[in-house]
């Protein structure tokens, strides 16, 4: 079959699969699936952010990222280490049931279960406790800087319906677990999760009861569909097939502003593209050199990284949407400026001479593990950086492959080398520096560090960060950690991710720095 014949025929497919779109339909469509449905398994954010359409928290996001209001109608410091909530009355969850304090503190004990990755968003809080039937107090362990702004990812979900399905424990995603909450939801949100078919169809409707409900855009109807292809993606919106494109490939960007029909809307979105490295096994898993781990040698790391052509990545392969990065968090993130993330320039020369220094002159192989579905041309970033690495003779053994796998390869610890795209959920340096580069802890503290890193210096600064109150005193603490990351070379960070969007005229969706639309803010005219 023809090129031109098998795209038709999928495009026939997939207008049979979605159906024509009514008056207040929106159909949206991405690259990457959600995870799981359960709201405290894993923190990926395709999965949080369309989550978050039926699943909230105590507060929730403005449109400029700042905490308001969301379950939680009030909040009172009684001390630094004791926080009151009142809750908000006559909420139902979407079977009709209503929302109380005993669901706050049920979800308080799901989350902190260790299967599951969302920890850091109830970092801190060391008791949730029922004072009566809409009021709840966290007891803290310390004074907690961030409580707020982690609050909308820490999702309430009904204890009774928990209950009743048999899903009162997170689901364990890297097990490849099946449960009850991963394939339903039962949430408070403005939209309620009709039908999940994994990596074909996410579909919701609006939920009427909706306690904010005259603040909502108009769309009714919500399907999300994750198309993997990226000529299948946009020939999908050209015909008609789809509303709404957030994975919008880099060289189609030009073409589809030029198109009456549709209007393309861009802007940085707060997720850096990086490279994580084991350091620390004794021994790198399925690499040439036996007996010892090259990662651990700073001058290895440092030689990876500046043998890597960050500005020819952003030119040739993300066609100018990309901001070549220094550091692991990006420019709208507190913690980040201008003067200390300024990326390395390619240094072929220096790196072999580190590479020889730390006695590896001839090179070594190693495997890399990429997504093929997940960030802004993740896979053809990896082919670059294998061929940029091949000049200093490292071998980089390439698996490329679904998100779904990818991530529970790494998180099996199973992958020696492999690249990683991190969103900074609270916009504050503290979540990235706390949860994959502090050492790892049978707590929040480094529990998505699936690289091993440890060091005594930046978990000093992430332990005093997290219950410093003096502002400049804590933006210092930030500052110098993210600082000792870049120098110590604990990852390779490639790029600060753009995201341009496209839509159909008639669509009004803002942009979003955290890569989601909130549909209940969409108008379909």
């Amino acid at each position: 079959m023809s090129k031109s014949l098998h795209r038709g025929f999928t495009l026939a497919l997939l207008s049979l699969a979605y159906g024509l779109a009514s008056a207040n339909a929106l159909r949206w469509a991405a690259q990457n699936d959600v995870l799981t449905l359960d709201p405290h398994s894993q923190n990926h954010s395709t999965t949080t952010g369309l989550l978050a359409h039926a699943y909230e928290g105590l507060t929730r996001m403005d449109a400029k990222y700042e905490p308001e209001p969301c379950l939680a109608t009030k909040w009172t410091m009684v001390t630094p280490t004791l926080w009151r909530f009142e809750l908000r009355k006559g909420v139902k969850f979407h079977d009709g049931s209503p929302f109380t304090a005993d669901d706050v503190v049920f979800s308080h004990g799901r989350v902190m279960q260790p299967q599951g990755n969302m920890q850091i968003y109830v970092t801190g809080i060391k008791e949730v406790k029922k004072i009566d039937s809409h009021t709840v107090e966290l007891v803290l362990s310390a004074p907690t800087p961030l409580l707020l702004r982690n609050l909308p990812n820490f999702r309430i979900m009904s204890k009774a319906w928990a209950e009743k399905n048999k899903a009162q424990n997170t689901q364990d995603y890297k097990a490849k677990e099946d449960s009850y909450a991963s394939r339903n939801a039962m949430g408070t949100g403005p939209y309620k999760i009709t039908a999940w078919q994994p990596d074909q169809k996410l579909t919701m409707v609006a939920n009427e009861d909706w306690w904010d409900i005259k603040n909502r855009g108009n769309v009714t109807e919500l399907s999300y569909l994750p198309i993997k292809s990226d000529p299948t993606r946009v020939a999908a919106l050209l015909s008609g097939d789809v509303d709404l494109l957030t994975d919008l490939p880099t060289q189609d960007v030009a073409r589809l502003k030029t198109d009456s029909r549709l209007k393309v809307i861009e802007g940085a979105e707060n997720r850096t593209i990086f490279i994580a490295m084991d350091l620390g096994s004794d021994e790198l898993k399925g690499a040439s050199v036996k007996g010892k781990n090259p990662f651990k040698d700073k001058r290895v790391r440092e030689a990876l990284s500046i043998a890597i052509d960050r500005e020819a990545i952003k030119r040739t392969i993300m066609r100018g949407y990309s901001i070549p990065a220094a550091l692991m968090v990006p420019p709208s993130v507190n913690g980040n400026t201008p003067d200390i993330d300024v990326a390395p320039k390619a240094d072929l020369v220096r790196a072999k001479a580190l590479l020889a220094e730390a006695g590896y002159g001839q090179g070594f192989e190693v495997p890399f593990h990429c997504p093929n579905n997940r960030y802004v041309n993740d896979e053809e970033i990896c082919l670059a950086v294998v061929s940029m690495w091949a000049k200093l003779d490292i071998k980089a053994r390439l698996t490329a492959q679904p998100w779904s796998q990818h991530t529970q390869t790494y998180q099996r610890f199973e992958s020696p080398l492999y690249l990683l795209g991190w969103g900074v959920a609270t916009f504050d340096g503290q979540y990235t520096l706390q949860d994959i580069i502090r050492t790892r802890t049978s707590g929040p503290d480094g529990h998505s560090n699936f690289s091993r890193v440890s060091d005594a210096k930046v978990d000093q600064l992430v332990d005093a960060m997290k219950v410093e109150t003096d502002v400049a005193k804590r933006n210092a603490q930030i500052r110098e950690a993210l600082v000792r990351v870049r120098d110590e070379v604990f990852f390779i960070p490639l790029h600060h991710q753009m995201r341009p969007w496209a839509m159909r005229a008639n669509v009004e969706a803002p942009h979003r720095a955290n890569d989601n639309p909130v549909s209940w803010r969409t108008w379909v005219r």
